[in-house]
């Protein structure tokens, strides 16, 4: 199947080792495919836990660290959009950048998905996570509008939030009503999801659709149950190392609590979309997944979580049969509820 091409995604671990480090030493369960196996192996030996991140304000350094991931992606990416047959051209919607992802053989029928990529807030793009924007596309049917955003600390939160929110309202006064759009996101760019709706709520302008969320970042602060208890078996994260930072250099002043920046803690009384989360049983931001959905629920909203058994944070690009199933998932709520 060609989504078995986000395989190459998983390569973006290269850009933060120089060299294989020791692997973590909590063991794999027998209970994984021995595709998603080889793919925490790999992850464990590139270190991705052994980085660590620039200051908050140093900008020449996340600028740094920035150029050299979105160079490695270029070749990646080009891959996967190859193979799954999408095209890419560069936009610009409500005065942002962004990029128009069309899958094979797709015809207009008005429904989009806004996507919002995650990295931290401070790493990745448009571009270099285009291959998972493609992915989830292809599963859909549907075409997807990858918001560029500035990465911190070139933009604190105020600013991103900002651009995502003029996208989505560009789109709308461009013709495409709330109601044929989704709005997905990944980590940091979950997080960014669920403001942006919470925003267009609270402003009267309606709500989109549906949200889908893979692992998001929705609480900025290092709290949950995983957090204390899988921080030796999650092979990708680390919260002192670089979340911790990313944090900061996104929130600028406020407090990693400010609903502004954690919409965990904003009001879902008021409503919000039906919404997919996505996780797996093997990240330090599953109980950030698992607190969203318990609000949601908690305020009698229509929400669910798809858990899977031993996944990383945002699996969903690697070539393992559960994030085949994941991606088919997705592209099944997503077709219910853009109708």
């Amino acid at each position: 199947m060609p989504r078995r091409t986000g395989m190459i995604l998983v390569l973006f671990s290269v850009l933060w080792s120089a060299a294989a480090m020791a692997a973590d030493t909590v063991p794999l369960p027998d209970t994984i495919s021995p595709q998603a196996k080889a793919v925490i192996a790999f992850l464990q030996s590139a270190g991705l836990k052994q980085l660590k991140a620039p200051a908050p304000d140093d900008l020449a350094g996340w600028k740094a660290l920035h150029a050299a991931q979105e160079k490695a992606l270029e070749e990646p990416n080009r891959a996967v959009l190859g193979a799954l047959g999408a095209t890419v051209a560069e936009a610009s919607i409500g005065g942002v950048p962004v990029l128009d992802i069309r899958p094979r053989g797709w015809s207009d029928d008005g429904r989009v998905i806004v996507y919002i990529h995650g990295g931290g807030f401070t790493l990745f793009s448009a571009r270099s996570m285009a291959g998972l924007a493609a992915l989830v596309g292809n599963a859909a049917g549907m075409r997807v509008i990858s918001i560029d955003y500035t990465n911190p600390p070139a933009a604190t939160w105020d600013t991103v939030q900002a651009q995502v929110d003029a996208v989505l309202k560009g789109l709308v006064a461009s013709g495409t009503p709330l109601t044929r759009i989704a709005v997905f996101g990944d980590s940091a760019g979950g997080n960014l999801a669920i403001r942006t709706v919470l925003n267009l709520r609270d402003a009267g302008a309606g709500m989109p659709a549906a949200v889908l969320l893979f692992s998001p970042w929705a609480d900025l602060t290092d709290s949950g149950d995983t957090a204390i208890t899988l921080p030796d078996a999650d092979p990708t994260l680390s919260y002192a190392g670089f979340l911790a930072n990313s944090a900061r250099a996104y929130a600028g002043g406020l407090d990693l609590k400010d609903p502004r920046v954690s919409p965990l803690h904003a009001d879902f009384g008021k409503g919000f979309p039906p919404t997919l989360i996505q996780d797996g049983t093997r990240t330090i931001l599953l109980s950030a997944s698992v607190r969203t959905y318990r609000a949601l629920k908690a305020a009698k909203l229509d929400a669910t979580i798809d858990l899977y058994e031993g996944m990383w944070h945002v699996f969903q690009g690697a070539p393992a049969p559960e994030a085949e199933e994941a991606l088919d998932s997705a592209g099944t709520f997503l077709k219910q509820r853009l109708k």
